[in-house]
C-alpha cells in the first residue's frame, strides 16, 4: 500500500502552557486524538482523502471545545453563523458554505455544495435553503450554545469590539478546524471549519470558507487548511501562495509554508498557521504564534498531538 498520512488541526493562537489547566489540557488532546483516530481509520481502509478530511472535521465539529459547529461563536446579534470549505486535489472541485445557522456539520454541507449543485459557494439563507433540500442534519439554538462562549460574548457586547479566539492571552477556547489528508490512491484534500470571530456583525466573512485563502488542494503541489487572523489570509491568499512557491519556485513544502507563514502573513500583520501535505506523504505544521492545536498520523510512522510551540 501506498503511503498515507493525515493533519489536524483546531485552532492557532495565544496558548501558553501556564495558564491552561492541565484537565482542559487533556481534554484538547483527547479531542484531536479521536478526531485523528475518525479520518485516519478511513484511510487505512482504503478509503479517499475527501472522506478522510469530511471525517475528521466533523468530528471536531461536533466538540464544543473548539470554534466551529457545536462550538461556535456568538455573533453580536446572539446567533452562530459558521463557515466551512472543502477541496479534492485529484480534479481541483471544491465547495464552501458560509453564514449558515443550525448546521450541524458545516463541512458535510459544504462537500454536498461541491457534489450536488453546480456551484463551488452558497452563503446565508440560499445555502440554508440548499441543505434543506440535501437533507443536512439540522440542530436547534440550544445545542450550539456553549457557557463559555456566552460569556465572551457578555464581555463585549454592544460594543464595537470583536474578538478572534486566538488574539487574547487569557485562558481561552481556540478556534477554526481543519485537515488534510493523503489516501492510497495518492490523492490529497482539505478541509476547514469554524464559526468565526466573536460579536462579528454584517455577516462577516472569513478566510475559512474561502478557496484558496483558507483551504486549497491540488496533487501537483498540497493540500493546506488554515487558521488565524482570516482578514490577513484573505489578503495573502495563503492557502494558494503556499502552492504558488512549490508549483513556480520549485520549493519544497516545508520551504513553502515557512515563507508563508513566518515572512508574508508577518509582513501584513498577520498571525496564525497551517497544516500541509503533499502526495509523496510529507506534513508540515507551520505556524507563528505561541500554539497550535495540532495532530498528524502518517503510515511511515509519524505521529504527534501538539498544542504549544
Amino acid at each position: 500500500m501506498k503511503n498515507i498520512s493525515l493533519a489536524i488541526h483546531g485552532g492557532a493562537g495565544t496558548i501558553i502552557k501556564s495558564i491552561i489547566t492541565r484537565k482542559k489540557e487533556q481534554a484538547y488532546k483527547n479531542a484531536l486524538q479521536a478526531a485523528l483516530d475518525a479520518g485516519y481509520k478511513v484511510l487505512e481502509q482504503g478509503g479517499a482523502a475527501l472522506d478522510a478530511v469530511e471525517s475528521s472535521v466533523a468530528e471536531l465539529e461536533d466538540s464544543h471545545l473548539f470554534n466551529a459547529g457545536k462550538g461556535s461563536v456568538f455573533t453580536a446579534s446572539g446567533t452562530h453563523e459558521m463557515d466551512a470549505s472543502i477541496m479534492d486535489g485529484s480534479n481541483l472541485e471544491a465547495g464552501a458554505i458560509s453564514a449558515v445557522a443550525g448546521i450541524k456539520n458545516p463541512v458535510m454541507l459544504a462537500r454536498s455544495v461541491m457534489e450536488q449543485s453546480d456551484h463551488v459557494y452558497l452563503s446565508g439563507a440560499g445555502a440554508e435553503e440548499f441543505a434543506r433540500s440535501v437533507n443536512s442534519e439540522f440542530r436547534d439554538q440550544k445545542y450550539f450554545y456553549d457557557e463559555f462562549r456566552y460569556q465572551q460574548w457578555l464581555a463585549i457586547k454592544d460594543s464595537d469590539k470583536f474578538h478572534l479566539d486566538h488574539s487574547s492571552a487569557i485562558e481561552n477556547k481556540f478556534g477554526t478546524v481543519g485537515a488534510v489528508a493523503l489516501d492510497s490512491q495518492g490523492n490529497i484534500a482539505a478541509a476547514t471549519s469554524t464559526g468565526g470571530m466573536t460579536n462579528k456583525k454584517f455577516g462577516r466573512v472569513g478566510d475559512s470558507s474561502i478557496i484558496g485563502s483558507g483551504t486549497y488542494a491540488n496533487n501537483q503541489t498540497c493540500a493546506v487548511s488554515c487558521t488565524g487572523s482570516g482578514e490577513y489570509f484573505i489578503r495573502g491568499v495563503v492557502a494558494y501562495d503556499v502552492s504558488c512557491l512549490i508549483e513556480y519556485k520549485q520549493m519544497s513544502l516545508e520551504q513553502a509554508c515557512r515563507e508563508v507563514i513566518q515572512h508574508r502573513l508577518k509582513k501584513i500583520g498577520g498571525d496564525g498557521g497551517l497544516i500541509a501535505l503533499n502526495a509523496t506523504g510529507n506534513i508540515v505544521l507551520e505556524f507563528n504564534t505561541e500554539g497550535m492545536y495540532r495532530a498528524m498520523k502518517s503510515s511511515t510512522g509519524t505521529k504527534e498531538v501538539g498544542i504549544y510551540r
